[in-house]
C-alpha cells in the first residue's frame, strides 16, 4: 500500500511541471488611442498575431490619457499577465509605466512610439526611425519644388517622439537647400479635422506656401480638404502609407507618403513580447524600416494593403 502511495505521489510531482509549461500566455495591450487610423491597423495586426499564436489578450484604449494608461498597466500586472505591450500616450511620460513593470518583473514592449527614457531589463521597442520618415518625405517634396520655395509643417501631437523626430528630419533637409524655407510649423495633433482648421487659418492669413510636410497622412488629407480646389497649387506629403493616402497619390493630389509598416510593427511587438515572456533574449530596438511611396512605386503598396 505504501509503495502504491509513493508511486502515485511521484507521478503527481512529475506531472506538475508539465501543467506549468502548458499554461497559456497572457498579454495585456494598452493603445494610446483607438480613434486613429494608423494605430487601428497596428492594433488589428497585433490581434491577428495574438490569435495565431493562441495568446490570451486584453486590449485597452487609453483614450489619449496618460493616467488612464498607467492604470491599465497596473491592472494588467494585477491580473498576472506574462507581458505588456504599450503604445504610449506621451513618450515623455513612460517612466512610471517602466517602474511598475520592472518592479513586478513583467516584460514591457513599446510599439510604434519610442519612449524617451532608456530601456532597461526586460524591455524593448518595436517601431521605426521617425527622423528618417521626415527626411524621406521632405526630399521628395524638395525635388518636386525644384529645391526652392516656402514649406509649412503640420506637426503631430507635441507630446510624441515621432512628432519631434519627423519634424527634425524635415527641417534637416530644408537646411541643406538654400532655396527652401520654413514659414509655418503648427500642431494639428495627428488629426484630420484639426489639420483642416490649421491650414484654413494659414490660407486666411494669406501665408505664401508652396509645400506642406505633414507628420502623418491624416493631417495631410485634412490639408487637402482645406485647400479644396486650390489643392494643386500646394504640394503635400504625409507619413504612414494609409489606404486613403495611397488613393490621394493615385489621384495626383499628394506627392508622397512614407510607408510605415503597421503589419511589421504589430507582428513584431507580439513576437517580441512572446520571446521575453518565455525568458528569451531580444534586441532592445527592433527596427521596422520606412519606405518612400510616390506615384512611381505606389502599386506595390496598394497590393500590400489589400492582403
Amino acid at each position: 500500500m505504501n509503495v502504491k502511495k509513493t508511486i502515485l505521489a511521484s507521478l503527481l510531482v512529475c506531472m506538475l511541471p508539465v501543467a506549468g509549461f502548458a499554461k497559456d500566455l497572457q498579454i495585456g495591450v494598452s493603445m494610446a488611442l483607438f480613434d486613429d487610423n494608423f494605430l487601428t491597423i497596428v492594433r488589428t495586426e497585433m490581434q491577428k498575431e495574438l490569435q495565431k499564436d493562441n495568446v490570451k489578450t486584453q486590449i485597452e484604449d487609453a483614450k489619449g490619457d496618460v493616467s488612464q494608461q498607467l492604470q491599465q498597466v497596473q491592472n494588467f500586472i494585477g491580473q498576472g499577465v506574462d507581458a505588456i505591450i504599450v503604445n504610449p500616450v506621451d513618450t515623455n511620460a513612460v517612466k512610471p509605466i517602466m517602474d511598475q513593470a520592472s518592479k513586478a518583473g513583467v516584460p514591457l514592449i513599446f510599439v510604434n512610439r519610442r519612449p524617451s527614457a532608456a530601456l532597461t531589463g526586460k524591455m524593448a521597442y518595436v517601431g521605426s526611425d521617425s527622423e528618417l520618415a521626415g527626411r524621406l518625405q521632405m526630399e521628395a517634396l524638395a525635388k518636386d519644388m525644384n529645391f526652392k520655395g516656402n514649406v509649412a509643417i503640420l506637426m503631430g501631437d507635441l507630446a510624441n517622439e515621432s512628432t519631434r523626430e519627423r519634424t527634425k528630419g524635415v527641417k534637416a533637409v530644408i537646411a541643406k537647400y538654400p532655396g527652401l524655407k520654413v514659414v509655418q510649423a503648427q500642431t494639428a495633433k495627428f488629426m484630420r479635422n484639426d489639420a483642416v482648421d490649421v491650414v484654413s487659418n494659414w490660407l486666411t492669413a494669406g501665408d505664401d506656401i508652396q509645400a506642406i510636410a505633414s507628420n502623418n497622412d491624416e493631417m495631410a488629407i485634412g490639408a487637402l480638404q482645406a485647400l479644396g480646389k486650390n489643392a494643386n497649387h500646394i504640394l503635400i506629403a504625409g507619413v504612414d502609407g494609409t489606404p486613403d493616402a495611397l488613393q490621394m497619390i493615385k489621384n495626383g493630389k499628394m506627392v508622397a507618403t512614407v510607408f510605415q509598416d503597421a503589419k511589421g510593427q504589430g507582428e513584431g511587438a507580439v513576437k517580441t513580447a512572446i520571446s521575453l515572456a518565455n525568458g528569451e533574449q531580444v534586441q532592445k530596438v527592433v527596427d521596422i524600416p520606412y519606405q518612400l511611396i510616390t506615384k512611381d512605386n505606389m502599386a506595390k503598396f496598394i497590393s500590400l494593403n489589400q492582403k
